[in-house]
């Protein structure tokens, strides 16, 4: 953890005893933070790579915005890992973010619940498995011992047992230490039946106190990649700031789409017209609702931190951890702009 620096910028932008000026409190932070970011190093490699295709329901992908009678209740959404590789004083360090094993991740409750009602004939229609984190690490030439470090904005759905191996099993990724905030942890360890729906049962049962690394509020990990608290999707949800030749990137869930952080923009039934209508920035991701006022902020942090895109800036430079993905089975759910793939620099192989 000596590795790690804090990030003072948004203590306190929260505060406020108005909601909208939290919001601008925090705007106002991550403003002077994307500038910070900018002016400093970039990671020496970043790529995304695609894991797995499912379905979500669309009430929750955009709260709210998707109007119930158009009957189209799931959408597409891809689930990504992404691979970073950056400086530190103790080295180049390599991170996993959202290396979901989802061989694992089905015994979630809700789409466990899902599968048992669902025919095999249409569940294999509608989810698409590409790859393995094994099989992506195996294809760009990086052992499974060069990982040092795994992260995931939140929790939901994961299971990480087989990377950080418990009692029972060895660990795949032998030398990889889980980095979570302190809220999410200790949430994921006390949860309500609500949240219960969206955790993996017994997903971190287990793991050796010595394989995971807790944090309060923000952190920098090294040069170019932070862990910026940005709470509402879940209480203790964190969002990944990677500075690339392409600006920074920022991932989280807290969005399923661009999107949502674009909505007068969207061309997805109803969204436009939503946002319109009630005057909102962005809309969330809400199937927990832990703190829906949290989270609209935590957007806007977002959104502001990332800029605009260099592929198309009307739209800032999001890239959601689970992106909406187009599909002829759920007419409607088109997105606008998606980021699919993004790579930069030079993966280094020990």
């Amino acid at each position: 953890m000596s590795t790690f620096s804090p990030i003072s910028t948004f203590d306190g932008s929260r505060n406020a005893l108005g909601q909208q000026a939290r919001v601008e409190d925090t705007r106002a932070a991550a403003q002077d933070f994307r500038k910070a970011m900018l002016a400093g190093p970039k990671v020496r490699y970043f790529e995304s790579f695609d894991l797995i295709k499912v379905v979500y329901p669309s009430r929750y992908g955009f709260r709210n915005a998707f109007p119930a009678e158009r009957a189209v209740e799931f959408m597409h959404i891809v689930n990504r890992l992404f691979v970073v590789q950056f400086d530190t004083a103790d080295g180049v360090k390599t991170l996993l973010v959202s290396p979901s094993d989802h061989e694992r991740g089905g015994e979630t409750p809700f789409f466990s619940r899902l599968g048992k009602i669902t025919p095999q004939v249409v569940l294999n229609r509608v989810v698409t498995r590409y790859a393995t984190v094994p099989e992506v690490l195996a294809r760009i030439g990086l052992k499974p011992e060069d990982v040092d470090y795994i992260t995931y904005d939140h929790l939901h759905t994961q299971d990480v047992r087989r990377w950080l191996g418990t009692d029972d099993e060895p660990a795949l990724l032998p030398n990889a230490k889980l980095i979570v905030h302190n809220r999410e942890w200790a949430s994921a360890l006390d949860l309500s039946p609500y949240q219960r729906d969206w955790y993996c049962p017994n997903g971190i049962a287990g793991i050796p106190e010595n394989k995971i690394i807790r944090f309060d509020g923000s952190v920098m990990l090294g040069d170019g990649v932070a862990l910026v608290h940005t709470p509402g999707h879940t209480e203790g949800n964190h969002s990944i700031v990677v500075h690339t030749d392409e600006g920074l990137w920022v991932t989280s869930e807290n969005g399923i789409s661009v999107d949502a952080y674009a909505p007068h923009l969207s061309t997805i039934w109803g969204v436009k017209k939503y946002a319109r209508a009630i005057g909102t920035e962005v809309i969330i991701n809400g199937n927990t609702l832990e703190n829906s006022v949290d989270q609209y902020i935590s957007m806007v942090q977002e959104l502001t931190i990332a800029g605009a895109s260099k592929r198309d800036p009307r739209y800032p430079n999001v890239f959601p951890s689970s992106e909406l993905a187009a599909s002829w089975m759920f007419p409607g759910t088109k997105p606008s702009f998606t980021v699919n793939h993004a790579v930069h620099g030079q993966l280094i192989k020990r």
